[in-house]
């Protein structure tokens, strides 16, 4: 509840310490100076009080009202997302049959790009108008050189790690599944392509398409801002060039290519920040296309179905294998159509059946991982590192089932509870409790 503001201490007509019968100023004696001396004092903090209430009631209703109109799903399944991101960077691992890659075209990276490209523009656009443009520029920049000091950060600490198993395992395999032996045997020259964003180790080449991304965001703000048409358009044909064309960035070593191709992936960001800036200024149109959310919902079926008869039919040689797809139509390098058609297919199923103040998320683990989303950064750099010491782990203990669900289980329990810490001192020293139901919209 807001807490309501300290009423000032008023003395009134009758009030002793100011009459001349108690030695109040009128008297002019010592004890109406010490009385007048004590007055004030009172009055003062009496008023500080006052204003400390105020100002505490008026931070209350500010974060009641954004807790309000926040919409928690898009920091649900951004944690999700994280959650996913960490099983599915385990090799072999037996969890990862139950996350999204197993029922979807698409997988948690889509997830994670297509939310962040929306949270920016609700989180930037209105800065450009309400701000100035130099405002909204530099605030996108700042975000940009923090996700490139984590970048780096993680960089360094990765490599450490997988240093540190290469001397006690002995073995050479590790960093080439890693692919950091190029780092660890040139580090000079190395260094400097990673520092240029060149040099994408296994589980660290998001980043630096998310700090690709960041850094067009701008103009893109400033052309979606004229008509959302002059973003999407030149975004969708620079998407279908590099699909058709093969295009990409060089990566290095020499003939090595961004994972993540940044011409292909920026379509799906420039998609959710488009939707992200209509929902900004109070639009809903894809809603109200009729049938959608069916057509979604039949997408959604379908390439579920296909996809985990894909991958139950590896253990399990007596379940078909329907309809086989092409390699390159699931590309994750390229995003092809298929992965894109999936990913937002998943969007609009969630957009239109999943309600802002759905149960779940506010349940106990719902809202822990609601909370591991608001802070998906440092959240998403502890799980790459986790996922690193998991494979060290295991591949010490061995893949037996016991073994992995109990890597599995601590990481996720390590995770949870950072993203529980990071949440308590961002709200200074509380726990954010989840919103009750007449609070959410």
């Amino acid at each position: 509840m807001a807490q309501q503001p300290a009423r000032p201490m008023t003395q009134g007509p009758s009030s002793s310490a100011g009459s001349p019968e108690a030695g109040g100023p009128e008297t002019g004696g010592p004890a109406a100076a010490s009385s007048a001396t004590a007055s004030s004092a009172t009055a003062g903090s009496a008023t500080a009080s006052s204003v400390a209430g105020m100002a505490t009631t008026v931070r209350t209703n500010a974060a009641a009202a954004k807790a309000a109109t926040r919409d928690y799903r898009l920091d649900f399944f951004r944690g999700l997302a994280l959650v996913f991101i960490f099983i599915d960077h385990i090799p072999d691992n037996i969890v990862s049959f139950f996350t999204l890659r197993s029922f979807a075209f698409c997988d948690a990276a889509e997830v994670f790009i297509f939310i962040s490209g929306y949270t920016a523009a609700l989180a930037y656009a209105p800065v450009f108008g309400r701000e100035g443009t130099a405002m909204g520029v530099a605030r996108i920049y700042r975000r940009v050189w923090q996700l490139y000091v984590a970048h780096l950060c993680l960089f360094m600490i990765f490599t450490a790690e997988v240093a540190y198993t290469l001397k006690y395992l002995q073995n050479p395999l590790f960093a080439d599944e890693l692919q950091v032996g190029d780092y660890l045997q040139n580090q000079g020259e190395t260094f400097i392509r990673v520092l240029l964003l060149q040099f994408q180790p296994s589980l660290l080449n998001i980043l630096p398409l998310y700090i690709l991304l960041l850094l067009a965001l701008p103009p893109l703000i400033l052309l979606i801002r004229r008509h959302i048409l002059l973003g999407l358009v030149p975004s969708a044909a620079l998407y279908l060039a590099a699909n058709l064309l093969g295009w990409n960035l060089p990566g290095f070593p020499e003939g090595r290519w961004w994972f993540f191709n940044p011409l292909s992936w920026q379509f799906l960001f420039t998609i959710g920040v488009t939707l992200g800036f209509v929902r900004s200024l109070g639009g809903r149109w894809l809603r109200s296309i009729p049938g959608l959310p069916v057509v979604a919902a039949i997408i959604v079926v379908a390439a579920g179905a296909l996809q985990f008869a894909w991958i139950l039919h590896e253990p399990f040689n007596l379940i078909p294998y329907y309809l086989p797809l092409p390699d390159p139509w699931l590309d994750k390098t390229m995003l092809p159509p298929a992965r894109l058609v999936s990913l937002l297919a998943l969007a609009v199923v969630v957009g239109a059946y999943v309600p802002r103040d759905a149960r779940f998320m506010k349940s106990t683990a719902g809202w822990v991982i609601v909370l591991c989303g608001q802070n998906s950064l440092e959240v998403f750099c502890l799980g790459i590192l986790l996922s690193v010491l998991a494979n060290f782990v295991l591949s010490l203990a061995g893949y037996g089932l016991f073994d992995q669900f109990l890597v599995n289980l601590g990481g996720l329990a390590i995770m949870f509870a950072f993203g529980l810490l990071l949440a308590w001192f961002k709200a200074g020293g509380r726990l954010p409790a989840a919103p009750r139901p007449e609070n959410a919209s």
